[in-house]
């Protein structure tokens, strides 16, 4: 063993007391309340405030995609879709209808219901179907498994959203002077650059203009759509589902291909339920409806009534829609549009990520909160400059919207079959949905949804593997650190030894005691900490006052402070030694000192001074040693993983300048 005093540039390995995972809270421990009224959608401006912010971050992608979602229909397999009527009604409906149904009916409708004490997101989702499945261990296990997998693509996706959304509306420039043509892409990359670099600074300070913004927004999308079908007033005889049968009938190889490309118009739909935590269901539901719903519909329609009218509009319908005076402006307002449309993602990105390092799928990263306010603005360096990095090499090496638009879909359908998927396991475990409903519900979504995934799989030679090699790349990577780690905490158990035993011990030899309080924080009270072993074999004295800390990541987003701890003596109640039992949600900060002060009034052998303690953290370093219980591959790709973790000392929040890390070795 080595002891060494931690500092900023420190390298991280696996802590002892660190690597969180997903554990059930012990029989005597109470569970938290569903709807728990510390979580931030609890609070807010009311509900036309959290209406606005909906707007400014649920919407921004979908928002969006009436910039890039007509015109790659027709420009699909060299313009197999033509600008005659029977093909643009059959297009503008298929686009009403898709929206119609997976938006509004099956996520503003229905999946928002499954929420996860307020949260969001298919990995929220998984969690909580793993919660109401526990009693059936393969279906939790398969449930995490399928949240995995649709994070994995989400990660594909915020690579993928970010750079199609501005690039599309930079190229207005395109259509309001042909000449600058060229400067496109530098412009796009410099746009870009100035958002991941701003990452750092947090969005709360900018936020409150997203909300304006895209009100701005969606009035100019209908404004743009209304005059277009007055014009051409059957247009709107294309919301018939008729349509629908007629182009199928009529072009079935055709129908299928452009369901590839009608799928970008429903592309952001899961934001809906990601960032409901932020803001609440109900402010999420009054947006869509009374806001963007119609005003999306309206510009359809009108970039519809624009094509029968000028068939050559198919180049950029949506930039044709407005006048020419007006597209400067409108260039100006798309750009502010998708940088709020990336801003979204990124921030979702974050999200995922520290739910998965709760969850135990990721290693400690470092999150900084980049807001007093609020709980979801945080900032993931090693995500963000991942994210900026891979948006940079897909914008130079697709360099348009429309060759992006090949490689846009996959992720997209396979992250709502997924949901799908989750949410039908959920109504039939918890809400005991009957089969009828379960099979109607499975049907109309899950089939549109495979009609849609089976249409993308068509793109996978030109460029739809890149979200699936994403995915492929972040899957690997997820159940890599979740064996791994499953690993080394069956090695450290053996090396740490019975905790009771050791106390008992301590008591038997009479160590000497000095003044002052010793934190160490510790995945279990089953287990005697590497450091505490260490400090009382080298040193041989004991601080008067020793706490051991075990964190445990529910799986619920948030925990009331009210249930967050509980405090075991160990058998011995005078002796100043205790065990505390420290329980966080996957969106909870692990703020080991914060919670100590804010606890401190809650329990006798917590009445001290966190601000005064001591924190002794033992650091496991991996090496491989030709286990055989992973692949020798895999075994390099988690001891990578585990060297560039984030430091334990940063992931709890600990005080740099008094905390000690005490290490060993271990080998799989």
């Amino acid at each position: 063993m080595h002891t060494e005093r931690v500092t900023d540039a420190e390298p991280s390995a696996v802590a002892e007391a660190g690597a969180p995972g997903p554990v059930e809270p012990p029989p005597s421990a109470p569970r938290p309340a569903i709807g728990n009224p510390d979580h931030p959608a609890a609070h807010g401006g009311g509900l036309a405030g959290l209406a606005l912010g909906a707007l400014g971050i649920v919407f921004g992608d979908i928002g969006t995609s009436p910039l890039y979602a007509m015109q790659t229909v027709f420009s699909i397999d060299g313009g197999a879709v033509k600008p005659t009527p029977s093909d643009v009604y059959g297009i503008v409906s298929l686009i009403f209808w898709s929206v119609t149904i997976v938006v509004t009916i099956k996520y503003v409708s229905f999946i928002l219901r499954a929420d996860n004490d307020g949260e969001g997101g298919i990995m929220a989702l998984a969690a909580l179907v793993r919660e109401v499945t526990r009693s059936h261990p393969r279906r939790a296990a398969l449930a995490l498994l399928l949240g995995v997998l649709g994070a994995s693509l989400f990660y594909g996706d915020s690579l993928i959203t970010p750079a199609i959304s501005v690039l599309s509306a930079v190229e207005g420039l395109e259509v309001a002077e042909p000449g600058l043509a060229e400067l496109v892409l530098p412009i796009g990359i410099g746009i870009l650059a100035l958002l991941f670099v701003a990452q750092r600074f947090g969005t709360h300070r900018v936020g409150r203009l997203f909300g304006p913004v895209m009100v701005l927004w969606f009035v100019a999308l209908a404004v743009l759509g209304v005059p277009h079908i007055l014009t051409h007033p059957t247009v709107l005889a294309g919301l018939s589902p008729t349509y629908i049968v007629s182009f199928v009938v009529d072009h079935p190889f055709t129908a299928f291909v452009a369901m590839g490309a009608v799928v970008l118009s429903i592309t952001g739909a899961e934001a809906l339920y990601a960032d409901m935590g932020h803001f609440g269901k109900r402010p999420i539901r009054v947006s869509w409806f009374a806001v963007v719903w119609p005003a999306l519909i309206l510009n359809y329609l009108g970039q519809a009534a624009l094509i029968l009218d000028d068939p050559k509009a198919v180049d950029n319908p949506f930039y044709l829609l407005a006048p020419d005076w007006a597209r400067w402006p409108l260039v100006v307002l798309a750009t502010f549009a998708t940088v709020i449309a990336s801003q979204a993602v990124i921030s979702g990105a974050f999200s995922v990520s520290r739910q998965a390092v709760r969850l135990g799928y990721l290693p400690t990263l470092t999150v900084k909160h980049t807001s007093t306010q609020e709980s979801g603005q945080i900032y993931v360096p090693a995500v963000n400059w991942l994210l900026f990095a891979g948006v940079l090499v897909l914008m130079v090496t697709f360099r348009s919207s429309d060759k992006l638009a090949t490689a846009y879909g996959l992720a997209v359908t396979g992250t709502l079959m997924l949901t799908t998927t989750l949410f039908l396991t959920y109504a039939a475990t918890h809400w005991r949905w009957p089969t009828w409903q379960l099979v109607l519900t499975g049907v109309v979504f899950g089939g549109l949804e495979l009609l849609y995934f089976a249409a993308n799989v068509t793109k996978i030679p030109h460029g739809g593997w890149l979200p699936l090699l994403i995915a492929a790349i972040v899957v690997t990577v997820m159940t890599t650190w979740q064996r791994g780690r499953q690993i080394v905490t069956g090695r450290r158990i053996d090396l740490d030894g019975p905790l009771r035993d050791f106390i008992q011990e301590l008591h038997d030899e009479r160590v000497a005691r000095v003044p002052g309080i010793a934190v160490f924080p510790h995945p279990t009270n089953q287990t005697a900490p590497l450091a505490l072993r260490a400090n009382v074999a080298f040193n041989k004295v004991l601080h008067e006052r020793v706490v051991i800390v075990s964190v445990q990541s529910l799986n619920v987003p948030y925990v009331p402070l009210t249930e967050r701890l509980t405090v075991d003596d160990l058998g011995h109640s005078e002796d100043g030694i205790v065990h505390v039992t420290a329980r966080f949600g996957f969106q909870d900060a692990s703020d080991i000192p914060q919670l100590l002060r804010e606890c401190r009034s809650m329990a006798q052998e917590l009445d001290f001074d966190s601000g005064t303690a001591s924190y002794f953290l033992s650091r496991l370093t991996i090496e491989r040693g030709g286990s055989g219980e992973m692949a020798s591959w895999r075994t390099r790709l988690f001891i990578g993983l585990s060297h560039n973790a984030a430091t334990p000392a940063a992931f709890f929040k600990l005080p740099l300048e008094r905390t000690v890390v005490m290490g060993s070795r271990i080998e799989i």
